[in-house]
C-alpha cells in the first residue's frame, strides 16, 4: 500500500535522487529536452517543502515517488494558447517523479489531489510520451499550450470534476 505524506528537509537526498532517476528514464524514452540542468535543484524543492506543497510516496517505509501540488492561480498558466475548461478553483500537479521501483505512484498521487481538489491541471514536455499517455489515460482533457517563465512550451490538460 501506498502512503502519500508531506516532504520534509530530511527526505530531500532522497527526493534529489529520484528526480535523477527520473531524469535517467525520461533521457532513455526520447525526451531529453525536460528537467534539464540539474532542474529540479535543491533550492526549489526547499522551497515547496517550505511552503508545504511537495509530497512524498512512501512504499514498506521507503521513499519511491515525489510530487507538487499546489491549490490556487499558477502564473504560468495565466495564458494558454487555447482554452482552459473552466476557471473554477484548481490544484496543480507537478515534478511527478517515480524511483521505477513500485507501480501506481501516478495514479496514487493523482488520487491524493483528487481527493482535496476535483479541478485539477497538469502540463508536460511535447517530448514526454510516457507522461503524456498516462495524463490521456486518466481522463485529463488537452487544452493547449502554455509557456514557462524562460518561454519554454508545454502541453497543458485539465481534470474537471464529475458534475451530477
Amino acid at each position: 500500500m501506498l502512503e502519500i505524506r508531506h516532504a520534509s528537509e530530511s527526505d530531500l537526498y532522497r527526493i534529489l535522487e529520484i528526480y535523477s532517476t527520473a531524469r535517467t528514464f525520461m533521457r532513455a524514452t526520447g525526451n531529453a529536452g525536460q528537467w534539464t540542468g540539474g532542474y529540479p535543484d535543491a533550492e526549489l524543492l526547499l522551497r515547496d517543502i517550505g511552503a508545504g506543497n511537495l509530497y512524498v510516496v512512501v512504499s514498506e517505509r521507503r521513499i519511491v515517488g515525489t510530487f507538487c501540488f499546489i491549490i490556487g492561480p499558477d502564473p504560468t498558466y495565466a495564458a494558454i494558447d487555447g482554452r482552459w475548461l473552466n476557471h473554477d478553483e484548481y490544484g496543480t500537479i507537478h515534478r511527478l517523479a517515480s524511483d521505477g521501483t513500485v507501480k501506481g505512484i501516478a495514479d496514487a498521487a493523482l488520487a491524493y489531489c483528487k481527493s482535496i481538489i476535483g479541478n485539477i491541471r497538469i502540463d508536460t514536455h511535447s517530448d514526454n510520451c510516457v507522461m503524456r499517455n498516462w495524463i490521456r489515460s486518466r481522463g485529463f482533457s488537452y487544452c493547449g499550450i502554455i509557456h514557462l517563465s524562460d518561454g519554454s512550451p508545454r502541453l497543458a490538460y485539465q481534470l474537471v470534476p464529475v458534475r451530477i
